[in-house]
């Protein structure tokens, strides 16, 4: 992909994260994420449409409302770049191929579900089933294309797979526990990410599975030795899984055949 495309998606990014912004603070408010137009949650002053930028209007404004002078969290540029750096990485991994839409559209979702997860420790369905709708429609429209399924059939076996494996885990961990082990929104996760995952390889489902686990278990280590959080502390597990499939789409193939030529195998 040329510079120019990369570019393109990037900003496309940079505007989607602007938009995020919003979806992250009113979906679990139950708000409308169209009207009100944006707007500085202190004076409710509505934004203009030239202080609405990405990035830039928060240095412009020197981090602070036009109208009330009240900070803007560091959090808004935060969100509008990471999601303009996200989508250079997976367009430059996955390529300008019809699949792409769906991996951008997991992107943006991922970086809503991420936070919102963060926030108030849930995984809205409102972001994961239309997650599935588009990304299943992206890359069958690709295949359709190349006239070759068997890269879908793939993809459909690791969003199975990675589903079964999450729900077997959920209920056999709350039987052991005596508690709800894992959330259901996290099973629902599973398979888009089993989905784009297989897609690429098995190598890749499976680096980026473990991925999740494995950061999951550090971060859940490192909360219990800060003295923030006990064994018995539920901890929002949807950004370690999504961290760990990012993990698996950008390297996992490239990791699954370095591990099976170190092993001999």
């Amino acid at each position: 992909m040329n510079a120019f495309l990369l570019t393109w998606v990037a900003v496309l990014g940079l505007i989607i994260g602007s938009f995020l912004n919003v979806v992250v603070w009113r979906l679990p408010r139950q708000e409308n994420l169209s009207h009100p137009g944006s707007h500085c949650p202190r004076c409710q002053h509505p934004i203009r449409p030239y202080d609405n930028l990405p990035v830039l209007s928060w240095l412009l404004l020197r981090r602070r409302c036009r109208d009330c002078k009240a900070p803007i969290s560091a959090r808004y540029p935060a969100v509008e770049l990471a999601t303009g750096a996200l989508f250079l990485l997976i367009a430059w991994r996955i390529g300008w191929h019809l699949s792409l839409a769906g991996y951008l559209f997991f992107t943006a979702t991922g970086v809503a579900l991420a936070l919102i997860d963060y926030d108030v420790k849930r995984l809205p369905d409102a972001l994961t089933f239309p997650t599935y709708v588009v990304a299943i429609a992206a890359l069958a429209a690709d295949s359709a294309h190349r006239g070759q399924w068997s890269q879908f059939a793939r993809a459909v076996e690791g969003m199975a797979a990675l589903f079964a494996f999450y729900l077997a885990t959920r209920v056999l961990g709350t039987a052991l526990m005596k508690k709800t082990a894992m959330g259901l929104g996290d099973v629902k996760l599973s398979g888009i990410l089993g989905l784009l995952l297989g897609w690429l390889s098995w190598g890749a489902l499976v680096v980026g599975a473990f991925a999740g686990f494995l950061v999951g278990a550090l971060g859940g280590i490192a909360l219990i030795a800060s003295g923030k959080g006990k064994l018995a502390t539920r901890i929002p597990y949807g950004p370690y899984m999504l961290l760990g499939a990012l993990v698996g789409i950008l390297w996992g193939a490239q990791i699954a055949h370095w591990y099976v030529h170190l092993s001999g195998g």
